[in-house]
């Protein structure tokens, strides 16, 4: 009995060790499919708005309706890929998954 337990504990902790947040299901994914990594983004979106606030609020307005106005890319990439289309996510995710690629991606506390 002890061994079914054992195995039902491992088979349960190997299932569910492996998902993915809702930043790598939701954003990455999708990015993972043009030639500019994501980090790209987050940099310009850094040089542009300077503080995690500032970033985090100009990233959730241009995903909840982006526009060519908000849009920091290049005209060359919005030609060649199209424009963002709105999230899905409902604003608690996207809020979520913007706090994780900021953690992800963010220089302060990681330059010597």
């Amino acid at each position: 009995m002890a061994r079914v337990i054992f195995f039902l504990i491992l088979i349960f902790n190997f299932a569910f060790s492996n998902q993915k947040n809702i930043y790598e299901k939701n954003c990455v994914a999708c990015h993972n499919k043009i030639p500019v990594s994501i980090d790209k983004y987050f940099y310009r979106y850094l040089l542009e708005y300077s503080s995690e606030e500032s970033v985090k609020g100009a990233m959730f307005l241009f995903l909840k309706n982006p526009t060519i106005e908000k849009s920091l890319m290049s005209e060359s990439l919005i030609k060649r890929f199209g424009l963002k289309r709105k999230t899905k996510l409902n604003d608690a995710d996207l809020l979520k998954a913007l706090d994780i690629y900021w953690e992800e991606y963010k220089l302060f506390g990681k330059l010597k």
